[in-house]
Parts: structure tokens; sequence; C-alpha cells
């Protein structure tokens, strides 16, 4: 399916995509976020993917809200804005495949919220993050006051989302934001490195391991250690498994199919 503000590549098992709005930093408007939820689909149901990985183009990764769009509308457009945002990144945060935010300059409001829906966030050095809808008069729209006291602590999120100022790539990696800060010519160099030992390792291990942790996150730990056991037996004696075990004991690199 073509796309007007998503760039799509796929190459060994490893699709990026790449939000192609720069002359507007990348900001997200209904046309973006209804783009997005049809390559979430695409994606999730190609079996040659095992990686997602999500960039901007220019110098924005995402910039946030499109203030145009969104100062137009009143009462209900902005709710409807507000869900359909929500319902996209949270089919992002979901996925069963394994993503990554190469977050390549601006990530601000939006851009911030939606790099909390991936399951691995790298930056280079001169990346920016902010979520300033305070000083704009806003409050987030996308679950950014949900999503970020659980990523960062209570008290670093209500600064963050309180005083809306900007911090660099190594504030956000000191507090939890990222997984890893790389200078900028090393950059798409460590975010591949990072896709390709994932998309070499076993696809149905990654979801079942991924369905676990999503599911034991937000309950107690007596029920999230049962689900753990349901996931770690229903992947047992897959072909991925068989593989894998015998692959170790070989000591050669296993192929996995699934």
């Amino acid at each position: 399916m073509a796309y007007q503000y998503l760039k799509l590549t796929i190459e060994n098992k490893i699709a990026i995509i790449t939000f192609h709005r720069s002359e507007a930093l990348n900001a997200l408007n209904s046309a973006v976020l209804n783009e997005l939820d049809q390559i979430m689909d695409e994606l999730t149901e190609n079996p040659e993917v095992r990686v997602v990985i999500f960039t901007g183009e220019g110098k924005s990764f995402i910039a946030g809200a499109d203030l145009d769009e969104l100062g137009k509308a009143h009462g209900v457009g902005v709710m409807e804005y507000s869900r359909r945002g929500r319902d996209v990144f949270r089919k992002v945060e979901l996925m069963p495949k394994p993503t990554i935010a190469a977050i390549n300059g601006y990530a601000f409001g939006g851009g911030f919220e939606f790099l909390l829906c991936c399951d691995i966030r790298i930056a280079h050095k001169k990346a920016l993050f902010a979520m300033p809808e305070a000083t704009l008069g806003l409050v987030p729209g996308f679950n950014g006051t949900v999503r970020l006291p659980k990523t960062v602590g209570m008290a670093k999120a209500k600064e963050l989302l309180f005083t809306g100022q900007r911090i660099n790539a190594e504030e956000a990696l000191k507090i939890g934001v990222l997984n890893q800060v790389t200078e900028l010519e090393n950059f798409w160099e460590t975010v591949m490195e990072k896709a390709e030992v994932m998309a070499g390792n076993s696809p149905l291990a990654i979801r079942l391991i991924k369905a676990a942790v999503i599911a034991g996150a937000d309950t107690s730990f007596d029920v999230a250690k049962e689900v753990e056991m349901g996931y770690m037996t229903a992947g047992f004696d897959s072909p991925d498994q068989i593989e894998g075990i015998a692959a170790f004991k070989e000591k050669r690199k296993p192929i996995f199919e699934s």
C-alpha cells in the first residue's frame, strides 16, 4: 500500500517506517495517524517482518501534535483526535513484534509520547525531548500522563510535565527514557545492529516474552508469575524451541522460521 506521510522499507526482515512530513517537523495530524494505523496492521500480518524501526525525516523525530489541525478543533473534535492518537499508539505498544524508536531529532509532545510506546529507544546525542503542553495551555492527549510516570517515576514525570522543559539525550538516558545514546555518525549503525540481533532471535519467543511483559506490568506479582509460566509452556516444544536447543548443542547459529 502507498502512503503519503510514511515511508516504508523492508530488508532482511527489518521494517523501517520513516515519518515523512518534514515541512511540519513530522507533526502528527489525523492523516498521519490514519496511515500509522494501517501500516501497523500491514506489518503485523507480514510474516517477513520481525522487527519494526520508527524514525523521522529531517531534523525531527516527531515534533508533536499538529497544532494547526488541533487549533481548529473544538469539543468532540478534540476528543476524537485524542482518541484516535491514543488508540493507534496503543496498537504500536501492543504490536507482537519488537519495535525500536530511532530518535533522530526533536521528540516533543506527541513525539515523546510515541517513543514511550516503543520497546527499545535509541537516540543520537543531539536529540531533544520535551512535554511542552503546559506551556501551551494544553494537556497531553496521547497518554503521556500515564506512560511517563511509569517510565521515569512520579516526581520526575511531574517535573517534566509541569515545566515543559527540554532535556537532552544524556538526561533522557539517565532518567530511563532511552536505552542508548550514540554519536551522530554511529547512530544508524547502532540502530541496525540492535534490530539485526532481535531479527535473528526466535520470533515466537519474542512474541510470547513481550506478551508476558505487557500482561505482567500492571498486575500483582502472584498473577504475573502465573502468566509467565503459561507463556513459557506455550512456547515449549515449538519448532523454534526445538531448533534453538539443537543449535546450542551443535554449537551453531539457530535458524528460526516462525
